[in-house]
C-alpha cells in the first residue's frame, strides 16, 4: 500500500481553525476510523469554508452520505466522500486519492473563493 505522507498533517490539523479579515474562515476535522466500504481510506473527514455570517461555502467531506442525487450518485451510495461546491449544493462526487491532495484541492478551493471575494 502506498503510504499517505499528507495524512499526518491533516491528522494534526483536526480541530484547526482559520479566520480571515473579510470575516471568511475554514475549519479542519480529521480523525482515523477502521476502514470500511464507505470510508475505505480509513479517515472521517470535514473541511468546510464559510462566509462571515458562518454559513458554508464550499466543503469537502466523508461524514456523511451525499444528499445530491445528481451525476455519479445513482443507486446505491457506497462511497461517502463529496465535495459541496457551493453552499447549495448537496455533495457532488469527490474522487479521494490521498490526504495530501485533499488538503491541496480544499486549499486551491478556498484561495480561489477568496480571490473572487476579493475582486
Amino acid at each position: 500500500m502506498k503510504r499517505d505522507f499528507g495524512l499526518d498533517a491533516l491528522l494534526n490539523l483536526d480541530g484547526f481553525e482559520s479566520h480571515y479579515a473579510n470575516g471568511c474562515w475554514y475549519k479542519i476535522e480529521a480523525r482515523l476510523v477502521e476502514p470500511t466500504v464507505e470510508r475505505p481510506h480509513g479517515i472521517r473527514y470535514n473541511l468546510t469554508f464559510h462566509d462571515n455570517f458562518g454559513a458554508r461555502i464550499f466543503g469537502i467531506d466523508n461524514k456523511h452520505v451525499p444528499k445530491n442525487k445528481r451525476r455519479g450518485f445513482h443507486g446505491r451510495i457506497v462511497n461517502y466522500d463529496h465535495i459541496h461546491k457551493d453552499k447549495n449544493d448537496k455533495g457532488t462526487p469527490y474522487a479521494f486519492v490521498d490526504a495530501e491532495k485533499l488538503l491541496t484541492d480544499f486549499r486551491e478551493r478556498v484561495d480561489r473563493i477568496l480571490s473572487e471575494l476579493e475582486a
